[in-house]
C-alpha cells in the first residue's frame, strides 16, 4: 500500500484529501507545516507528497528546496490555490502542480501518473 503524505496547514483540506486518497487505497500522514514535513519525511520517508505552498512559517517553496536538498527522490506535487506560482522557477523541481479544488481528479491523476499506477 502506497503512503502518500499530504502537508497543508488548512484542516478542511487535510481531512478532505485524507477521506478522498483512502477511499482510492493509499495510507495517508498528515503534516500542518512544512517543519513538521520535514521531521516525518526523516523518521518515515512516505511514497509522494502533496505540498502546499501558502503556510505560515516555512512556505511549501522552503520545503520543497529543503525536500529535494535531502535528494530522497520522493515524488513532490504542489497543491496551491494560486496559479501564479506555476510560472515561479522556484517550484519547478516539483514533479506536478496541481490547483486546489473540491474536485480532487487531477490530483488523483497526478498521484496515480507520479506513482506509476
Amino acid at each position: 500500500m502506497k503512503r502518500i503524505m499530504v502537508v497543508d496547514d488548512e484542516k478542511h483540506i487535510c481531512d478532505l484529501y485524507k477521506m478522498e486518497l483512502e477511499d482510492e487505497g493509499y495510507t495517508v500522514t498528515l503534516a500542518h507545516s512544512g517543519l513538521e514535513a520535514l521531521q516525518q519525511v526523516e523518521d518515515a520517508p512516505p511514497d509522494l507528497i502533496v505540498l502546499d505552498i501558502q503556510m505560515p512559517g516555512m512556505d511549501g517553496v522552503e520545503t520543497l528546496e529543503k525536500l529535494l536538498g535531502k535528494d530522497k527522490g520522493i515524488p513532490i506535487i504542489l497543491n496551491t490555490a494560486y496559479s501564479h506560482y506555476k510560472d515561479d522557477f522556484t517550484t519547478w523541481g516539483a514533479d506536478a502542480y496541481v490547483i486546489k479544488s473540491s474536485d480532487t481528479s487531477r490530483l488523483k491523476a497526478e498521484i496515480k501518473r507520479l506513482l506509476k499506477e
